[in-house]
């Protein structure tokens, strides 16, 4: 009788103990002032001019609305130099946690190249998750992570629902292109672009610990769980990711570290310009992106929450 109770205390204490415990709730002007502004040469090489804190708000590339934050693109003039854009970076870096994203609105359309990311400072020896990334006409979400050489997903078992598109996370992988990575496509249109937008966006969720790895999750804004909307995530509960990075022999914990949170959007570079000729766009890229600013008046995110757990 009492080794019973015991054991179910010590079980009570450890289920305590693993919860995840809220550390920041970020929107309106507090998600802004959590984040520095990127100014130098985009390193996609992008067709794109990345604005200080300043001149983001004095053109309202960002700006708040109640507590619900805007990031947009210029969408009102010619931009002979690159189309006038926003990059956040987090003054923080993170080693482990549960982060949950909370979007209403994605930038899309031709030439944009939006994402949501972590980094780390000296790349990509500190590892790269890519959370929410495509580009131009693009309809399913990709997750992707790029590491240095030693960490790869090849024959390693994972429950998840997306598809592996590569397995390599090393930039320099032999037999894939420079930069690949490890990649899981979703394939459900709802994840990105015009379909995320139609069903007001959702949550994407991204749990990274040394014990699991890095797994993430996309609830569309009508099918999110309820211990998020209570503010006690309970990952175990939320069924099987879209995507799954298993640490161990294959890739150590150590590959990620000090990682920062990153948003912009760039357009054309090295993904949606070296594909733009195959998306039934319009014109060439640069042309377009430089020539025609209405055309991105789908290219904002609109971002209701971050929430950092840990």
């Amino acid at each position: 009788m009492f080794k019973k109770i015991l054991i179910t205390t010590t079980a009570l204490v450890c289920s305590v103990q693993a919860a995840w415990v809220l550390q920041t709730t970020s929107a309106g002007s507090n998600f802004i002032n959590a984040f520095d502004y990127f100014t130098e040469a985009d390193p996609t090489h992008g067709f794109v001019q990345y604005v200080d804190g300043a001149t983001a708000v004095n053109k309202r590339l960002i700006y708040t609305v109640n507590d619900q934050v805007v990031i947009k693109a210029d969408n009102a003039t010619v931009s002979p130099n690159g189309r006038p854009s926003v990059r956040i970076v987090s003054k923080n870096a993170y080693n482990r946690g549960l982060f949950l994203m909370d979007l209403e609105h994605m930038p899309t359309g031709c030439g944009t190249w939006p994402a949501y990311w972590m980094v780390g400072d000296n790349w990509p020896n500190q590892g790269e998750i890519d959370i929410l990334e495509g580009v131009n006409k693009q309809t399913s979400n990709s997750v992707t992570l790029h590491t240095s050489a030693g960490c790869t997903m090849e024959g390693v078992p994972r429950t998840q629902t997306g598809t592996v598109t590569s397995a390599n996370c090393d930039v320099q992988a032999p037999g894939q292109g420079a930069n690949v990575g490890c990649g899981v496509s979703s394939g459900n249109t709802n994840t990105y672009g015009t379909g995320f937008n139609g069903n007001k966006g959702g949550i994407y969720a991204t749990q990274w610990t040394a014990e699991e790895g890095i797994k993430v999750w996309f609830f569309p804004r009508n099918a999110i769980p309820g211990d998020i909307h209570s503010n006690t995530p309970n990952p175990q509960g939320w069924g099987v990711p879209m995507a799954s990075f298993p640490f161990g022999a294959n890739c150590a914990a150590s590959k990620f570290r000090d990682l920062r949170i990153v948003m912009n959007l760039t357009f054309c570079g090295d993904w949606a310009g070296s594909v733009y000729g195959n998306s039934g766009c319009p014109s060439n890229c640069v042309d377009y992106v430089k020539n025609t600013p209405s055309a991105f008046n789908e290219a904002y995110w609109k971002i209701n929450s971050l929430r950092i757990y840990q």
